[in-house]
């Protein structure tokens, strides 16, 4: 008999989706001392979530459908509420979400299509360099509000420009990924059905 019990790479996946809200709650929730701080531990923990998921996954080899297609979704769940507190906090231009989101829902409906054909089409390697990236920049551009928000920067340090430029990296490899993946998916998908 096959088991349905989900596995740990799986596990750590769905973890990282439930603490995503929670990430978005203590680091916007003033009352609570120190919550930047708070919250950036919590986005490393589901940043590293991600990559433990993944290593477990191959040095086991248990990569699964399952994780193929939901730990992409978990990723843009936690980077997403990133840009969300960055746009909050004036240190994002709307655009850089605008881009992010429109590419991650185009490639969701494109992963929809290729799964009800019976296809998986995994992240290509610029998906996986465009995650990383947003994490290490998010992670750095957080730590950067800590300090400013403990008066430890300089009053004249650009973090908003710093932080713009450093995530328009992030939406440039945002969108080469994206068009990848809907080129590769192009290539084997069948539009007539």
């Amino acid at each position: 008999m096959k088991s349905t019990t989900m596995n740990t790479p799986n596990k750590l996946t769905i973890a990282r989706m439930i603490l995503t809200p929670i990430f978005l709650f203590v680091f916007t929730f003033e009352a609570i001392p120190q919550h930047e701080l708070w919250g950036t531990i919590l986005f490393v923990i589901g940043s590293f979530t991600d990559f433990l998921d993944g290593k477990i996954a191959r040095k086991q080899n248990i990569v699964t459908t399952f994780g193929k297609l939901t730990d992409p979704i978990a990723d843009k769940m936690l980077t997403t509420a990133a840009l969300l507190i960055f746009l909050r906090e004036g240190l994002c231009s709307v655009w850089i979400p605008m881009i992010v989101l429109t590419r991650e829902f185009a490639v969701a409906s494109v992963r929809m299509v290729s799964s009800a054909q019976g296809l998986v089409i995994p992240a290509n390697v610029w998906g996986k360099l465009k995650t990383i990236s947003q994490m290490i920049f998010t992670i750095f551009i957080m730590v950067l509000m800590i300090l400013e928000s403990n008066s430890l920067l300089p009053a004249s340090f650009p973090l908003a420009t710093l932080s713009n430029i450093l995530l328009w990296i992030t939406a440039v490899l945002t969108i080469i990924s994206g068009v990848i993946y809907v080129v590769n998916a192009a290539k084997v998908i069948d539009f007539t059905k």
